[in-house]
């Protein structure tokens, strides 16, 4: 009964969902994948929609996604601000973040402490990833040794490029000793995700970070160990399902990007930009709905509260209140 229920909340919000949004008032619209941002002076508005992006293209849309993005987010800056600093200014709305405007560093922290995902695809290629080689005879999904750092390039649009440590200096990319620190707090970000999500059932398989600078000072902005930027992994299961050669208990997007090669090999995971986006059933959008709540709930310890609501006019009174319209 408690899962039909769920599951009709969330297709009555179907229609309900946040696909972007228009708030000229608060400053320049600047849209990606996921979030709407707002720059105005040296404030910079956050507004995570239901938007979903697998290989590099909007999707669909996904019923409470931004919300619990953004909360996730929020619980996890509010958790480790005294590890790393970060953006947050204020969480007005469940959608909403008020965060510092920071020059962005054009490299993604990616840090790995098993072998799936693309890792794993170049992996069987041959291939290293940002210039590491790993040892032969690794299995799908296996543990490593101790995690790795794969750092990409953050691209405008399409492909994110994985880099070496080495280009990144060499090339002057990233100032060294801003490219040490990043390291470090990416290091100690991940082994404090580690150790909770631990505690509470869950692996934390990998997970990408972004840094910015305001007046010279590195702070982690955009989002943290979100089921967009992370993978989680049922720990209870692991173990046997990776000596059963089975896949493990997946609690994020990867689902999907399986969901997605799976129902249609010949457009994934190679769309092209212009591509048209195939349809995409109601099972998998209330399937991934469920398993971002699960997770959710496995994180913060609290129950995500589901109801059908009309999310933008949530978000204005709230802006109202706050004085940000």
């Amino acid at each position: 009964m408690v899962t039909d229920k769920i599951d009709d909340i969330i297709k009555n919000q179907f229609n309900k969902t946040l696909d972007g949004t228009n708030f000229s008032s608060l400053g320049e619209l600047y849209k990606g994948k996921v979030r709407d941002n707002y720059i105005k002076g040296d404030t910079r508005i956050i507004i995570a929609t239901d938007r979903l992006s697998a290989f590099d293209r909007v999707i669909t849309t996904i019923p409470f996604k931004g919300q619990m993005l953004n909360q996730i987010s929020s619980f996890w800056f509010e958790k480790t601000k005294n590890l790393v600093k970060n953006h947050i200014i204020a969480i007005p709305d469940p959608n909403v973040a008020v965060v510092h405007q920071c020059e962005m560093i054009p490299v993604e922290m990616i840090v790995r402490a098993y072998i799936t995902g693309t890792a794993w695809r170049s992996y069987v290629k041959g291939e290293m990833t940002s210039g590491i080689v790993l040892p032969s005879g690794l299995k799908k999904n296996q543990k490593l040794n101790d995690i790795i750092l794969t750092p990409s390039t953050k691209a405008e649009s399409g492909h994110d490029i994985y880099i070496s440590r080495d280009t990144i200096l060499e090339d002057k990319i990233v100032d060294k000793d801003i490219y040490l620190q990043m390291e470090e707090a990416a290091v100690k970000l991940f082994k404090f995700g580690q150790d909770y999500c631990n505690k509470n059932g869950l692996i934390l398989v990998d997970t990408k970070y972004e840094f910015g600078l305001k007046d010279g000072e590195l702070l982690l902005i955009d989002e943290i160990h979100t089921q967009d930027s992370s993978r989680f992994w049922k720990l209870e299961s692991y173990e046997e399902r990776f000596e059963n050669d089975e896949e493990p208990e997946i609690l994020d997007k990867e689902i999907f990007r399986g969901w997605l090669m799976e129902t249609y090999p010949n457009i994934f995971p190679n769309i092209k930009p212009n591509q048209d986006i195939p349809p995409i059933s109601s099972e998998i959008k209330i399937e991934l709905a469920k398993r971002y709540m699960k997770s959710y709930q496995k994180i913060t310890g609290l129950e995500f509260k589901a109801e059908v609501i009309d999310v933008i006019e949530r978000i204005v009174n709230n802006l109202k209140k706050a004085n940000y319209l």
